[in-house]
């Protein structure tokens, strides 16, 4: 059996303590390499699409964007939105508004036409272009920079974008690692990026929500740490999802051993000698919510912000 030491009281204080410092470091050179080349590129980039994931739409937020992208112009696009919590999510719109932001919400699984992106972007762009057509410049394509960290949907945006497969996707951070041309069309040229992060996250619920919702790898925190997260966030927030997905209406939050005993139970996570397999009863909770299992939940709450 394996052998968990619980400190529940520290599970319970996670999504309380947001603004306490607890650093992890998290910065594979190909980040570090990338956000170099970013800059470098900007003065041939108009337009920057930012894609930050409906379900954390501030932890999936990259905190130092400006630094690369200085004053470029920016739409937000909200991806995931088949998965997200959508009166949240709403409420998270309106908010990046008020912040000046332009902000359009795809569900790219489903939604199979992208043409308000397109038609957006040009919007955004068409002062621009009747100047240049003024001063006897010639026409070009429209230069956008796709950023984003690690999973929120930027190649499969792409896909969707140009009507074909031109980027690898994959439910795993860390796919796209260079930065590559795609042209959409005779309007507009994409520069697609890897995902990029902070080098610490300082921040113990933003970096909790990263793991939850697969942005960064499994093993940059402990799963076990991450596990009872996603389970208190689901008995807080979302007891419906809960109660579908695992047949429990509560968690045990003196001991969360006793929850993973149940879930395991009836999920048939099982070792010889009929003792609970933990490592199988967390990873399949992970995987749930990899695999969008887990739908209409929004982990970042934005009146921890107000």
């Amino acid at each position: 059996m394996l052998n968990i030491k619980i400190n529940l009281k520290e599970v319970k204080q996670m999504n309380d303590n947001k603004g306490q410092n607890t650093t992890i470091n998290w910065y594979p050179g190909h980040m570090a390499k990338a956000k170099r080349i970013m800059k470098e590129k900007m003065s041939v980039i108009d337009v920057v699409y930012e894609v930050i994931d409906a379900r954390m739409p501030y932890s999936s937020k990259i905190q130092d964007i400006e630094s690369i992208i200085g004053n470029k112009p920016k739409l937000l696009i909200m991806t995931k939105m088949d998965l997200c919590d959508k009166k949240e999510t709403e409420r998270w719109i309106r908010y990046y508004e008020q912040l000046g932001y332009q902000v359009m919400g795809v569900d790219l699984e489903h939604q199979q036409s992208t043409t308000g992106i397109v038609k957006k972007t040009e919007a955004m762009m068409q002062d621009k272009m009747d100047d240049m057509i003024a001063r006897g410049m010639k026409s070009r394509r429209i230069r956008v920079l796709v950023v984003g960290i690690p999973n929120v949907g930027k190649s499969t945006l792409i896909n969707r974008l140009v009507g074909k497969k031109v980027a690898n996707v994959g439910n795993r951070p860390g796919v796209t690692k260079s930065l590559d041309w795609i042209r959409i069309n005779q309007r507009l040229e994409l520069l697609d990026s890897p995902g990029v992060l902070w080098p610490k996250f300082d921040d113990q619920t933003i970096a909790l929500n990263l793991a939850s919702l697969t942005a960064i790898k499994e093993e940059v925190l402990p799963i076990y740490d991450v596990v009872c997260y996603i389970l208190n966030m689901l008995y807080t927030y979302y007891p419906q999802e809960l109660e579908s997905r695992y047949g429990i209406t509560t968690i045990d939050e003196e001991d969360m051993v006793n929850t993973l005993d149940i879930i395991g139970k009836r999920r048939g996570c099982m070792i010889q000698g009929g003792e609970i397999d933990y490592d199988r009863v967390m990873n399949l909770i992970l995987n749930d919510m990899k695999s969008g299992l887990i739908k209409g939940i929004t982990f970042d709450r934005i009146e921890e912000l107000v």
